[in-house]
């Protein structure tokens, strides 16, 4: 029995292994969003964990540049009045929040995942996840416009 064990240790780890997520899916990702009000801007990075973190600023903010998250969808802006969120994509493919109206926002909470750019978003026939920033075609996340 004493020379069973290590194989069935062995066995076990090799099981294990191979049903685990690949690291970077498992991984929290980190957000990256600019902030733009008139002539001002600021930028903040965070982690996508369900946390708010505070933005320190008192900037009206009109537009929220999102170049790696899906942010309309998977974020929460808090801001001290009402407000209409709406997403576009510009010309050179970055997704943009318009927010009207134009108001402080105090804090941000953002909770999901995403597949970054040529990340696999089908795997073995499997659907993993929506792009960040793109489409999927050929199995890989796709920028909307070419960096070329």
């Amino acid at each position: 029995m004493k020379s069973l064990t290590p194989v069935l240790l062995l066995a076990l780890g090799l099981i294990t292994g191979s049903t685990a997520a690949p690291l970077e899916e498992r991984d929290v990702q980190t957000v990256h969003l600019t902030f733009h009000g008139g002539p001002a801007e600021y930028s903040l990075a965070f982690p996508a964990d369900g946390n708010v973190y505070a933005t320190n600023s008192s900037i009206a903010i009109s537009i929220i540049d999102a170049p790696d998250f899906l942010a309309l969808t998977q974020c929460t802006f808090i801001t001290s009045g009402e407000k209409t969120l709406a997403s576009t994509i510009t010309a050179q493919g970055l997704t943009q929040i318009l927010v009207g109206p134009p108001q402080p926002i105090t804090g941000v909470s953002c909770v999901g995942s995403c597949i970054y750019t040529y990340g696999d978003c089908y795997r073995n026939g499997q659907f993993l996840g929506q792009c960040c920033n793109g489409f999927c075609a050929a199995n890989k996340c796709r920028p909307w416009v070419s960096p070329y």
